[in-house]
């Protein structure tokens, strides 16, 4: 985990504050981590009602390594579609490539978002929504908990159709499946 200074909390959090209400009423209701007024149990609740409808096929997704892997670039251009201000988009390239410090050596940062750090979630949301909305638009039932997805669906076939897909969209995100 990097360590930010005090003032760089401080920034981060301000962003944290303009970012989240003009970001979040955007993203998938299939979205449940990092998010206000969202829990754990709403996630667990909507995966219920799934397999309850007869989806009892479940296509369980994690990101290698996810925060580690964000690519800045692809980020960024995702991040400029939503929020207008180029000042913040700078901010916010800044706050991604802040290197980090590792046995008092610091090293350069040009993919991943600062684990710990309180803009991280609301940025892996941000990415990830582009599939969850493909996700939605193909019609299929799912559940997202940060870089966790899993998908509902009724047959075998179904679920290796749905898990080639995903696939190729975290790929279009240089995202790799585990």
């Amino acid at each position: 985990l990097g360590t930010p200074t005090v003032t760089d909390r401080l920034i981060q959090q301000a962003l944290l504050q303009v970012l989240q209400p003009l970001l979040d009423p955007t993203f998938s209701e299939h979205s449940y981590g990092f998010r206000p007024g969202r829990r754990a149990h709403d996630a667990v609740l909507a995966a219920q009602s799934y397999v309850q409808s007869g989806r009892r096929i479940v296509v369980d997704v994690d990101l290698e390594k996810f925060f580690d892997r964000v690519n800045h670039d692809i980020l960024i251009d995702r991040l400029r579609k939503r929020i207008p201000d180029a000042g913040i988009i700078r901010l916010i390239r800044a706050y991604l490539n802040s290197g980090i410090m590792d046995g008092g050596v610091v090293m350069e940062r040009n993919e991943g978002t600062p684990q710990g750090g309180p803009l991280s979630p609301l940025l892996a949301n941000a990415l990830l929504d582009e599939v969850d909305k493909e996700l939605e638009r193909r019609g299929h039932c799912f559940v997202r908990y940060a870089d966790d997805c899993n998908v509902y669906v009724r047959s075998r076939r179904a679920g290796e159709r749905v898990m080639g897909l995903l696939r190729r969209l975290y790929a279009r995100l240089r995202l790799k499946v585990n």
